[in-house]
């Protein structure tokens, strides 16, 4: 329907939104897991096969998207361009993260399973330390997403509660009676 996301879109948006935030809550826990934790395999072995299905979620969305017609934006120019910038921000910092998880992960050479469904190879080192380079990568790379997906909210919380406009309520598929 003109002047709405997508039913598809918005699902796909919620849902990664809450995997992002717990993939990056996951990570924190992750990195002070001992090797006698029980979880020690299997929580990475579930984080990189979460991230590589949301990457590929990721890209579908962003081809759906670049395809789909923008509903109305509210707010003035400059809320439009900062919309503009920090969603785009968000969109390179997941491609960033998924990389730099991927170089993380196949460092040594081996694949990764994805859930025991299916391998994606793994290339080796590119770089030495690679690892720890990508490590710090990927962490500081998902603060600064969970930072700007919090700007994000926030931008739509202002809009739906000081400017009173229908921005949040697009990501509900509700309109207001104005």
């Amino acid at each position: 329907m003109k002047g709405r996301w997508s039913r598809k879109l918005i699902i796909i948006h919620w849902l990664s939104a809450l995997v992002v935030v717990s993939m990056f809550a996951s990570g924190l826990w992750m990195v002070d897991l001992t090797y006698y934790s029980t979880w020690y395999k299997t929580a990475p072995h579930w984080h990189k096969s979460i991230g590589l299905i949301l990457f590929a979620v990721t890209a579908y969305r962003l081809t759906v998207r670049l395809r789909s017609e923008r509903p109305p934006s509210f707010g003035n120019r400059a809320e439009h361009m900062a919309s503009k910038v920090v969603q785009g921000l968000i969109y390179g910092l997941l491609m960033v993260l998924f990389l730099s998880g991927y170089l993380i992960s196949t460092a040594d050479g081996r694949a990764i399973e994805v859930f025991n469904w299916f391998s994606l190879p793994g290339f080796g080192a590119i770089v030495e330390n690679q690892e720890d380079i990508a490590g710090d990568i990927h962490f500081y790379v998902a603060c600064t997403l969970i930072g700007l997906a919090t700007l994000h909210a926030i931008a739509a919380f202002k809009h739906h509660f000081i400017n009173k406009d229908d921005t949040l309520r697009q990501m509900f598929r509700f309109r207001s009676n104005k």
